[in-house]
């Protein structure tokens, strides 16, 4: 295992954009709105260590319905694709149901650590050195805490304008690792 700091900034911006919890305060603000207090040590504790899992496990899960992970990271590209555009053109492609309850469930998965998360780790890994992603990882639960913590202040610097600019801004950097993702990838299918 090398430590590599440039693969572990490229692998927490990449995660950083996927996770896109700048573009959750929004949600965020409703579900403190909606049930009160929103338990931000335990959902990004939780994120981490499903993501941490699913980074390690994920490769076997895959092998046992036999699927290799150059397919899977095919898979994601096209995910990643998809939620760079939701991301860019302000509309759901995904419909979920409003949460009862601002837990673990609704915070940690799908939230934090959703199918896309979870794609791009195990794409990330194909491309990136385990330790580095693990501190991707880190870096960026620490910031989903601080968000979690924060989220009406930001809000309230940022104003809902501020929110989609960012988010748009994310959404085309995510839009052009799908590219680079699916180009590396599908090559590697075909040789």
């Amino acid at each position: 295992m090398n430590f590599d700091f440039k693969q572990m900034i490229t692998a927490s911006l990449i995660l950083f954009a996927v996770i896109d919890i700048i573009g959750s305060i929004p949600i965020i603000v409703d579900l403190r709105k909606k049930v009160g207090h929103i338990q931000s040590e335990k959902a990004s504790i939780v994120a981490a260590i499903l993501m941490v899992l699913f980074l390690f496990v994920g490769e076997e899960i895959l092998g046992l319905i036999g699927i290799d992970v150059n397919s899977f990271a095919v898979a994601g590209a096209f995910i990643l694709f998809f939620l760079a555009l939701e991301m860019i053109l302000g509309i759901q492609l995904y419909k979920d149901d409003a949460p009862e309850t601002a837990s673990i469930v609704p915070l940690a998965f799908p939230l934090i650590a959703g199918a896309g998360t979870m794609t791009t780790l195990l794409s990330l890994r194909a491309e990136y050195e385990t330790i580095n992603i693990i501190c991707a990882i880190g870096i960026n639960m620490v910031f989903v805490y601080l968000v979690l913590k924060s989220s009406a202040k930001i809000e309230k610097v940022l104003g809902s304008q501020g929110i989609n600019v960012v988010r748009k801004i994310f959404g085309v950097i995510l839009l052009a690792i799908a590219v680079k993702l699916f180009a590396t990838n599908i090559q590697n299918l075909f040789s």
